[in-house]
């Protein structure tokens, strides 16, 4: 037999298939900690049988699936502890902060206790080298196993359409559904640490840029205590799993769902435009948050809010005040890097809006792109009047150095993101990134003629940008603004999924593409026409009242 690794031809024998087995010696003196692998572009464990002319390649903790799969080995060795020393424990695994997942027990106090017999146990599952086996069962024999078990622990696979089996996990004699590949045993997880933290814990992880330690936890209260409030909004709903948002599409309850999550991020943004209003010094509202947030939609939203409190709003763009072509700076592969904050004119800029908060006349910039120079014309002028003021949205808005001269007390910064809080079920949380990334392939197809498979390719470039840019001012924020809409996926799946599946096997991208569609498959799909069209999400599905 034949197949194909770091682009080489290697026969094997036909007795030798699994791809442990045949790279055991590269996986065991890998310093990346290799976990899985890539099969024919789709993610696969290391006990994946291999076929005749496939292609492999092996993946560690510093490839971002890799991460993934780390991740979730580490959470399940977690919930098999907890099971076993506290069996009754109603174990909620709920979001990522900062090289970490923080989870709640919902019907038991977290104490030092709690949290070191937890910890001891985890290492000693670890240490003892378990074997995590994926066990196969048709649907039938699932519904048996579930009824025997009076357990629900992955059983919405059963009713995913999509599915025609259903997969767990087991470990000795725990089992649970984890959603993706597992490590091929509990000594894979060799770095963790579990921290009591709020009234749960945090489980920790390493780094993808270094799996030898543990990353650095970062204590970003504004940005918790925004998931958190989003968490108990979806307790007041009943919909905290995707399974409690099908039952609530079954009973034809989702009209209400959309209607109520509406009114309930209209209210958000009123009670915002409420707060700046209060404060008569501010002069400006800064806005930043990550791609597909739906910042501009949201902009527009605030500033209908802040007329009716009788402030006219007024956009300033950043994009005109860029520097000279020749003065841009280059990145590390010598290219220009439009995103860096030097590539702007920062002392223009800065000189604009002081003349601006002033009372002064000022002749903007109008960039030209081609020629990569600013220009100036007579009748290109803005003045601010005391009932307005300065709406500003860019990937910078929340860095200081932007605003530089400007008072403090004369802005006031927003940061946007789609929070998502929903999860696939008590253990399976849905990640933020991957739900921006689904709103991005819908509307770049939709608008800016762009397949998913390009949208893809160039995600893991847009989240470089993210982590360079905007994820490290997000505490500099004075409000925070959660996107997310608890109904949003069962729409834009149908959007989605025919996107996904146009990209073949032999791209790169199949695997990503797999892994969202997948996901995506566990919603039912949720009628679109109750949405507003004033709505956040119409940014990406189309029939917006604003013009972008």
């Amino acid at each position: 037999m034949k197949i194909y690794y770091q682009g080489k031809e290697v026969g094997l024998s036909h007795n030798v298939k699994k791809v442990y087995d045949i790279f055991g010696d590269n996986i065991r003196i890998s310093p990346k900690n290799v976990i899985a692998c890539k099969c024919n572009n789709e993610i696969k464990s290391l006990d994946y049988e291999l076929s005749e002319g496939d292609t492999v390649e092996l993946i560690d903790v510093t490839d971002k699936d890799g991460m993934k799969v780390y991740i979730r080995g580490t959470l399940f060795i977690m919930s098999m502890a907890i099971e076993k020393l506290y069996p009754k424990a109603k174990l909620v695994i709920n979001y990522q902060l900062s090289n970490s997942m923080f989870c709640e027990i919902q019907n038991q106090e977290i104490d030092d206790e709690f949290i070191e017999n937890v910890k001891n146990e985890m290492q000693k599952i670890v240490d003892s080298d378990y074997p995590i086996e994926k066990r196969i069962m048709n649907k039938e024999e699932a519904e048996k196993f579930f009824t025997k078990q009076k357990d629900d622990r992955g059983i919405l696979q059963i009713e995913n359409k999509d599915k025609d089996e259903v997969s767990l996990y087991f470990c000795n004699d725990y089992y649970n559904y984890f959603y993706g590949v597992m490590p091929l045993s509990t000594s894979y997880i060799n770095i963790f640490d579990v921290n009591k933290y709020k009234d749960g814990f945090i489980v920790r992880y390493p780094n993808r840029k270094d799996p030898t330690r543990l990353g650095e936890f970062k204590d970003n209260k504004k940005f918790a205590a925004t998931l958190q409030e989003y968490v108990e909004i979806n307790k007041l709903l009943e919909i905290n799993t995707v399974k409690e948002l099908n039952d609530a599409i079954r009973e034809g309850r989702g009209k209400d769902i959309i209607l109520t999550s509406e009114a309930l991020q209209e209210k958000k943004i009123a009670e915002l435009a409420d707060k700046i209003t209060k404060h008569k010094e501010l002069k400006m509202v800064l806005i930043a948050g990550p791609s597909s947030s739906s910042k501009t939609t949201f902009a527009k939203r605030l500033g209908m809010q802040l007329s009716v409190n009788g402030l006219k709003p007024v956009t300033i763009g950043t994009d005109n005040y860029f520097v000279e072509r020749k003065d841009t700076p280059r990145d590390e592969k010598g290219e220009y890097d439009f995103e860096a904050i030097e590539a702007l004119d920062l002392k223009l800029f800065n000189d604009h809006l002081t003349k601006l908060i002033n009372g002064e006349t000022i002749q903007y910039p109008a960039f030209d792109f081609k020629a990569g120079t600013k220009q100036f014309f007579e009748d290109r002028t803005l003045h601010l009047a005391d009932d307005e003021i300065l709406i500003i949205e860019g990937i910078h808005s929340l860095n200081d150095r932007l605003t530089a001269t400007i008072p403090h007390e004369n802005k006031f910064k927003i940061y946007i993101s789609d929070l998502t809080v929903l999860n696939i079920d008590y253990y399976n949380r849905i990640s933020t990134t991957d739900t921006r990334l689904v709103r991005r392939i819908v509307r770049d197809y939709n608008y800016r003629g762009y397949s998913a498979e390009n949208t893809i390719k160039m995600w893991e470039s847009v989240n470089a940008g993210e982590n360079k840019n905007i994820f490290p001012f997000q505490e500099e924020a004075d409000a925070m603004f959660n996107s997310s809409l608890v109904y949003e996926l069962a729409v834009l799946g149908k959007y989605a999924k025919p996107l996904l599946r146009e990209i073949d096997q032999s791209k790169k991208e199949y695997s990503e593409a797999k892994r969202i569609l997948s996901f995506l498959e566990y919603f039912n799909e949720l009628d679109d026409t109750p949405i507003p069209n004033i709505s956040l999400l119409r940014e990406f599905i189309g029939g917006s009242v604003f013009d972008y």
